[in-house]
């Protein structure tokens, strides 16, 4: 079975935010492209914290559901 979490996800580089965050800090997610485990998300807040590791297919109907506005702000 592969693992779902990271518990310090700071041991992997490359992480990036949301073209949304702001330079002001606040509530931000962070994702990692390329994890051959799936799609790690963080919180930018607790870089040395643990990751979610979402399987790809699940990311992407995410961000497809995002984008097409099923979620309200």
């Amino acid at each position: 079975m592969a693992e779902h979490t990271l518990p310090d996800a700071s041991t992997l580089t490359g992480w990036r935010k949301s073209s949304y965050s702001n330079s002001e800090g606040g509530s931000c997610m962070e994702i990692l492209d390329g994890h051959p485990s799936g799609v790690p998300v963080r919180d930018s807040k607790t870089p040395h914290g643990p990751a979610l590791i979402v399987p790809t297919t699940g990311w992407s109907a995410f961000v497809s559901a995002v984008r097409s506005g099923h979620f309200s702000a």
